[in-house]
């Protein structure tokens, strides 16, 4: 079925050529590709409403929006910034990008985010913050972390790369913390190509990451502080215009085959598990992560290269853990809390193919081949 067409675990998100040539034209013809162009300041706007967020600064991408983030904050340098090493490899390098301390935290098991009962006995004098990940787009406890941040007077950053459009109680995501980070990378649910966005509550904060995001030049004449170059072209913002107007359908296709792999997994009666969205949170529809158990026939490993041989490519997601990284699991510097979690799932989660042009007929081979365990293990 699927031996001459390879099936990745997800697709991007792309608007129609024509309407793409049209933006393009118009740019082309201004001539203005970049520098808070036209296309990227509407762009920020339109996301200010779509996120229900206060304020919104563009980047050309998350990492650079995540390093910005952290740097905005002011944390002592050398201070330790607990987080997950549940995560992408970008989380943890911004925190030590910073000149800061990555404190690995474990996870709980039903969303897989970041185990608040474990973070306080994390924190030491030297703590000032935590960075929480909302995992392929299930939100972190951020009522419990907003407490232990009061208590401790800590700095909060979200890493919401994963949860484009999610909301906690019909909030947005990204207003919860201090700061949050959205990735707009080809992969994501929402897509510049390349790009993202940072979004914060602080009005103070608008001008400073004005600054860093540009050099941290205020006119031809005058630098202000030592800033980078993370500002996002009109070429990605004009993607993102038009994306904005297809994600809610894309949502509502990856939604019914969402509901495909549900009905058949759960008929399975056990093997696999999946997690758990928390009851007051919407999902962004971003990944479909699966838990291979310890009683389904066949390891997580054997199911990828099994599918693999299928010309279907799920993905090991995330596999190695952070902490298992040469450059943390040799640091002194880098601190591990208790990841008996964190080292069960990494090696037992598996991203099925989730985007919209998926096929359904796909999806039910997908799903026919775990129900039967490959046929040789019914």
């Amino acid at each position: 079925m699927t031996r001459n067409n390879k099936i990745y675990v997800t697709s991007p998100l792309l608007p129609g050529i024509d309407d793409f040539n049209t933006i393009i034209k118009d740019i082309w013809e201004s001539k203005w590709l970049t520098n808070m162009g036209k296309y990227h300041n509407l762009l920020e706007n339109k996301l200010k409403s779509t996120l229900k967020v206060r304020n919104l600064s563009l980047f050309n991408n998350g990492t650079i929006a995540l390093l910005i983030a952290l740097k905005v904050l002011d944390l002592p340098e050398g201070s330790e910034v607990i987080t997950t090493p549940f995560t992408f490899a970008a989380t943890p390098h911004c925190i030590s990008w910073n000149k800061l301390k990555p404190v690995f935290c474990d996870i709980e098991p039903d969303t897989m985010t970041i185990d608040t009962n474990k973070i306080e006995s994390l924190i030491t004098p030297n703590t000032s913050a935590i960075l929480g990940v909302h995992v392929y787009g299930f939100p972190c406890d951020v009522k419990r972390i907003a407490e232990i941040a009061q208590k401790y007077n800590l700095k909060v950053i979200y890493d919401a790369a994963h949860a484009f459009s999610t909301e906690i109680d019909g909030k947005g995501i990204g207003t919860f913390g201090d700061i949050t980070m959205f990735s707009f990378h080809a992969t994501k649910l929402f897509n510049t190509i390349e790009g993202g966005c940072l979004t914060y509550n602080d009005d103070n904060l608008i001008r400073k990451i004005y600054n860093l995001r540009n050099f941290g030049i205020q006119n031809e004449e005058l630098v202000e502080e030592v800033g980078i170059n993370g500002k996002m072209n009109e070429l990605q913002a004009a993607i993102g215009i038009l994306n904005l107007n297809l994600f809610k359908d894309e949502q509502r296709k990856r939604a019914e085959i969402k509901s495909i792999y549900d009905k058949a997994i759960t008929a399975m009666g056990g093997g696999i598990r999946l997690p758990k969205m928390p009851l007051n949170a919407s999902n962004s529809f971003q990944y479909y992560p699966i838990i291979i158990e310890d009683n389904y026939p066949i390891s997580r490993d054997e199911i990828y290269e099994k599918f693999k041989s299928l010309n279907i490519y799920t993905r090991k997601y995330f596999y190695p853990a952070c902490s298992d990284y040469e450059c943390y699991k040799n640091d002194l510097a880098v601190k591990l809390g208790d990841l008996k979690t964190v080292n069960n799932i990494k090696n037992k989660v598996l991203c099925l193919p989730f985007y919209g042009d998926l096929d359904k007929k796909i999806v039910e081979f997908i799903c026919n081949n775990l129900v039967t365990v490959f046929g040789s293990y019914i």
